[in-house]
């Protein structure tokens, strides 16, 4: 069985890797490497879209809070997910119109803020997108442990060598055309494992009740987790990519439309689960996993079915994020003549070492993911805002820092103490929680809003009457 196992795996990553070379394009400069500029269908974008913004974080987040904060939560979440590309609906086209030949957020920022905010928001960027590429790598290797008897390291190693193959040659082509394989598989596994676990439900009423928090808890937590991912996802880059990768404005609205409803219909089905498990009266285990819990009572066959799962999960979102990084660090030099696509290629590579590095000590990583998360809700209306002509750079900057003292300040009134705010903001017990990020969209929005009008009411005092 080991060696089945094994060989299902490889099989997987040699497709991706086969279809993402032939993707690429032949003798493709940088611009076309990093953006696949106005070459992508709305249906191309709608598959990336649900493939890239998914990973093996579905089948552990949404199935706990499902199953120990109930529908409310769970419906907060599958939103906060999507609301990214609600945003690109919204957003997208104007950045397309301000910045057409546009290749990064940084890029954004540079043109609309200076070089100051443009070194902070990709400072954000690759914070959390590293964030995101060690907890995939690390959940990986931690499911094939559960699943199999492979070792966690060999997968780990595997799946990361296959995708900076693929994206490291091919680029953002590459892993726009590995999206919508692993959009397909992760869709038909997950219908093929859920109807697996449905069937082997206790036959009549299922013994326990559904899983509920009192409405207070349920809508914190719903609108943290709202805050939390919209915010995080806003910087992430692979995301901005698509925008230029576009054909057409009405793709990418039409693409970011079908990913977010796509999205939504994917985390709210997976979550549900959490809650089956405990109406099932199913072991959760510990530390708990309500969805391997109800998975693993449908046989032994359903092992490699989860695991090709997690693997397409798992690629889908770290191609995304390899394309992003590199995207995003090779443009970060305004001085764009000095970079090369072998540069790309190579900061792609180097980026990934210590990543698998962290990754093989299968630490968890919540709490640095909940910092960056946090870290990326006191800049995001600020960024956003950018597209009101009103906003300056002096906002911009002041929104951003205001946002940061917000964040601490929730728990500084609290306590009455600065150090303990700052530790309330670091989510030492790496649970989610409503204060800090309330507090940093909302210092941020006010602050922004402020300067904004402020700075424009004394231009317009101070330019000359004639």
């Amino acid at each position: 069985m080991q060696y089945a196992t094994a060989a299902a795996l490889a099989a997987a990553l040699i497709l991706f890797v086969v279809v993402g070379l032939r993707a690429r394009t032949q003798g493709a400069g940088l611009d076309e490497y990093i953006t696949a500029r106005n070459s992508q269908t709305a249906t191309t974008l709608g598959l990336s879209f649900l493939a890239s913004g998914m990973g093996a974080w579905i089948l552990f987040v949404p199935p706990e809070i499902g199953a120990f904060v109930g529908p409310v939560a769970l419906a907060g979440y599958a939103l906060g997910a999507a609301l990214p590309f609600v945003v690109l609906v919204w957003f997208g086209p104007a950045i397309r119109r301000h910045m057409p030949q546009g290749r990064s957020l940084s890029e954004y920022a540079q043109a609309r803020f200076g070089s100051g905010m443009r070194h902070w928001l990709s400072g954000m960027s690759v914070l959390y997108m590293l964030c995101f590429i060690t907890a995939e790598l690390t959940a990986i290797g931690a499911i094939t442990v559960m699943l199999s008897d492979l070792p966690g390291h060999w997968v780990i190693v595997g799946l990361a060598v296959a995708t900076l193959i693929y994206t490291a040659w091919g680029g953002l082509r590459a892993s726009l055309a590995t999206d919508r394989w692993q959009a397909w598989l992760l869709v038909a596994l997950l219908v093929l494992v859920g109807v697996a676990a449905l069937q082997h439900l206790p036959a009549g009423p299922l013994p326990q009740a559904l899983p509920s928090a009192p409405p207070a808890v349920g809508l914190s937590v719903a609108l943290t987790l709202i805050i939390a991912v919209t915010a995080a996802n806003l910087f992430h880059q692979g995301y901005w990519q698509r925008i230029w990768a576009a054909e057409s404005d009405q793709a990418l609205q039409r693409g970011a439309w079908w990913g977010g409803v796509a999205t939504v219909v994917v985390v709210a089905a997976v979550g549900s689960m959490g809650m089956l498990a405990v109406m099932a009266g199913k072991d959760l285990g510990t530390p708990p996993a309500p969805f391997f819990a109800l998975v693993q009572g449908a046989g032994a066959w359903v092992a490699l079915p989860v695991l090709l799962l997690a693997l397409a999960l798992v690629a889908s979102s770290v191609d995304t994020l390899q394309s992003g990084l590199a995207s995003l660090m090779s443009t970060y030099s305004p001085e764009r003549s000095k970079h090369s696509l072998s540069a790309a290629r190579w900061i792609t590579v180097l980026l990934m070492v210590p990543v698998v590095l962290v990754a093989l000590q299968g630490i968890s990583v919540l709490r640095l993911f909940l910092i960056a998360d946090l870290l990326c809700a006191t800049a995001v209306v600020p960024v956003i805002l950018g597209l009101w002509k009103r906003m300056s750079a002096t906002a911009a900057i002041a929104g951003s820092l205001a946002g940061l003292l917000g964040a601490v300040l929730p728990g500084w009134v609290s306590t009455g103490s600065l150090a303990q705010g700052i530790l309330a903001a670091s989510f030492p017990d790496s649970i989610p929680t409503l204060a800090p990020f309330a507090g940093a969209l909302l210092a941020s929005t006010v602050v922004s809003v402020g300067f904004a009008l402020v700075t424009r009411a004394v231009a317009k005092s101070d330019a000359p009457k004639g």
